[in-house]
């Protein structure tokens, strides 16, 4: 797909640099990212459309607009279409010391009304930034457990001495896999620092997140 050729203001600027990176994350295969690129640049062109009077260049920026927009289209529907064969695929790379990643940040996308089951499968789940701290560990899931009943939640414990898989998986078809399970943020370094309380302002070690989406999960 041609380049945007947009050099005028600093809107037209942005919606080139984003339409560029689409397309090259379109030409890797990495449809995810590049759909989200495509989204972007395609509301960037819009605002540019809005504030541009001139009648040639207002029938060109359509024509950009509408073949952005069949592309992404396209992509949408080939996604969908790998959610529902069970073929989904995205991946995240967090590295050393990143921030932005709270649990909030990752799993927001994939929690939507139609959840109403989760399952967490950690194996190392013990130290006190994970929320945890391995002494008081029955103690804390007890009152965890007491606390979401009252918002009408339901947390059912198991113990297994045989797992070391990590992985989340929601009832509406989504798993997430991270390399280091939930313990991949880095220990605050004392109560009052930036992190200790707002997760996508702690930094993290680097790891691998991994995205699925299956048609049919699995019931515990």
């Amino acid at each position: 797909m041609a380049k945007s050729g947009l050099r005028q203001d600093p809107q037209s600027t942005a919606a080139a640099t984003v339409l560029k990176r689409a397309v090259e994350l379109d030409s890797e295969s990495r449809y995810p990212q590049a759909l989200v690129c495509y989204q972007e640049g395609i509301d960037l062109l819009l605002q540019v459309l809005k504030g541009t009077k001139d009648n040639t260049k207002r029938c060109n920026l359509r024509e950009k607009i509408s073949k952005y927009m069949d592309r992404a289209e396209n992509i949408k529907k080939y996604l969908d279409q790998e959610k529902e064969d069970g073929k989904y695929h995205k991946q995240i790379k967090i590295e050393e010391n990143a921030t932005g990643f709270s649990y909030e940040s990752l799993f927001r996308e994939y929690l939507n009304e139609t959840v109403t089951e989760v399952w967490i499968e950690d194996p190392y789940i013990r130290h006190t930034h994970q929320g945890i701290e391995q002494v008081q560990q029955s103690r804390g899931l007890q009152e965890i457990e007491e606390s979401l009943r009252s918002h009408g939640v339901l947390l059912e414990v198991q113990y297994s001495s045989s797992i070391h898989d990590r992985e989340i998986r929601f009832n509406n078809g989504w798993m997430i896999k991270i390399g280091r399970g939930l313990d991949y943020f880095k220990k605050p370094q004392s109560r009052f620092s930036l992190g200790y309380c707002d997760f996508d302002l702690r930094p993290c070690h680097e790891t691998t997140v991994d995205i699925f989406h299956k048609k049919h999960t699995k019931n515990i």
